[in-house]
């Protein structure tokens, strides 16, 4: 499945003509499944793409998609924990900036090659407090398939991802939490931001700069 494995999906832790929007062959999920749709027909228009297109050109494609489905500030704060409200407002904002760009290359650098993967959002919802569950299937070219749920945040009327559950259980926050954890034990803020920075180069093979 290209480079989709599942230790890919979790953190280590186009130019638009060329790529434009495709039909993902998902099931209708209202609105609330609309923000995976499109980030999912995006990553398949980069991935049949490939290497025909730069690094730097696919990223800026996917770029706004990611910024709409996920609710980065979010996943970053949680990921952080109670550090996070002891950080110069300064601080946050180099560390969100780093965030996305490594959260972004990470689907850019995995989603690279098309071997005929299918990306199902299935329809429904399941209620967790206050958020939703939606359900979604990436489905390779031989038949194998691997089950993501995404949690959704209501965000002033638009629904957005907050975390990424793999098999339905495995969450991406709760492991990138323990991953910071271990960096921000060790040295502060700079530290994590330099420790992105370094996947950010290594993800892109030095296309993008810090």
């Amino acid at each position: 499945m290209s480079r989709l494995t599942r230790r890919a999906l979790l953190p280590s832790s186009m130019a638009a003509a060329l790529i434009g929007s495709r039909d993902v062959r998902a099931q209708p999920g209202g609105d609330i499944g609309q923000p995976l749709i499109a980030l999912y027909s995006g990553l398949e228009s980069a991935m049949r793409a490939g290497h025909s297109v730069s690094f730097v050109q696919r990223f800026d494609a996917l770029a706004p998609l990611v910024d709409r489905a996920f609710d980065l500030g979010i996943v970053l704060r949680v990921s952080v924990g109670m550090r996070w409200d002891a950080m110069d407002p300064e601080v946050q904002a180099r560390l969100l900036k780093a965030f996305r760009r490594f959260t972004v290359a990470t689907y850019v650098a995995n989603f690279d090659k098309y071997d005929g993967e299918r990306f199902q959002v299935l329809p429904g919802s399941r209620v967790s407090g206050a958020d939703r569950i939606v359900r979604t299937e990436i489905i390779s070219g031989n038949g194998d398939r691997m089950r993501l749920d995404y949690l959704m945040r209501d965000d002033g009327g638009a629904w957005r991802i907050v975390d990424v559950l793999l098999d339905g259980s495995i969450s991406r926050v709760a492991v990138q939490r323990s991953d910071f954890r271990k960096i921000l034990a060790g040295g502060d803020a700079d530290a994590l931001i330099a420790s992105l920075h370094r996947k950010i180069a290594d993800l892109s093979e030095g296309a993008l700069s810090s």
